[in-house]
């Protein structure tokens, strides 16, 4: 490629911050590090990197605070790292605008994995540009890989990564807007939450890769997240329906 990737490590731990560095770099990043919260978003707001590794526990300002500062103004990936495992860190941390989490002590191969399959998700420009209607995939008139989707008054566009709801343009991160466009893909098949982990490391929706409880929970936190960006209701969906035990599915078109 010919620009370099940028990555940004923030890390209190010299030992760990060095790990992941090393890690990025191999990666093919071009990697800036900070050790404190505060010049962690100065840096993000500066470089305008593409992933973010974010420690939880930093000295001045927590993971969460800083996530939640730099998701005002960018959609770099945001991995956490934690030494915590209880779920409820796990789940705050995606809340406050992270995309992944991984808790330490944590293999190298495994943060490499997780950028990755990240970094597969976004920026493929589409050959479809026409707007595709979810509706006319419902009633069997092809299906676009990629492309433009309109669905009660939403718009999305792959190309331009860009969500329109009533003609406002919404804030997602990527994560989400990679959710919904699965939805969108799908119509009203419904999509389990294994597929939708599967869907977020670029995997096969049938490979059969190990898919954790704190895997499928994630997806639930991040399908929350974006149902509150849109305004949509659970016990009405306009688009998001929850199909209880199973998964989720595109809501009915209107009529």
């Amino acid at each position: 490629m010919s620009d370099a990737r940028v990555g940004l490590v923030i890390e209190d731990d010299h030992d760990i911050r060095e790990l992941v560095r090393t890690v990025l770099t191999q990666a093919g990043f071009d990697v800036t590090v900070a050790s404190t919260g505060a010049e962690g978003v100065l840096i993000a707001k500066h470089l305008n990197p593409d992933v973010i590794t974010l420690d939880l526990g930093l000295p001045d300002i927590d993971g969460f605070e800083v996530s939640r500062q730099i998701r005002e103004f960018s959609d770099a990936y945001i991995v956490m790292l934690t030494a915590r495992t209880e779920e409820l860190d796990t789940l705050i941390g995606l809340e406050s605008g992270a995309d992944d989490y991984l808790t330490k002590p944590f293999r190298p191969r495994e943060l490499r994995a997780r950028v990755a399959a990240m970094m597969r998700r976004p920026r493929s420009v589409p050959d479809a540009t026409d707007t595709f209607s979810v509706e006319a995939a419902a009633e069997g008139h092809g299906h676009p890989e990629r492309g433009n989707f309109s669905h009660n008054g939403l718009e999305l566009s792959y190309a331009s990564r860009t969500v329109v709801v009533d003609g406002k343009e919404m804030n997602l991160t990527r994560t989400e807007f990679e959710l919904l466009h699965a939805l969108l893909e799908a119509g009203r098949t419904v999509r389990t939450k294994a597929d939708l982990v599967r869907r977020l490391r670029d995997e096969d929706y049938d490979v059969g890769s190990y898919i954790s409880e704190a895997d499928e929970r994630s997806v639930e936190v991040h399908m929350g997240n974006l149902r509150k960006k849109l305004g949509d209701s659970p016990q009405q969906p306009r688009w998001l329906q929850t199909v209880r035990g199973v998964g989720y599915r595109l809501a009915p078109g209107e009529h």
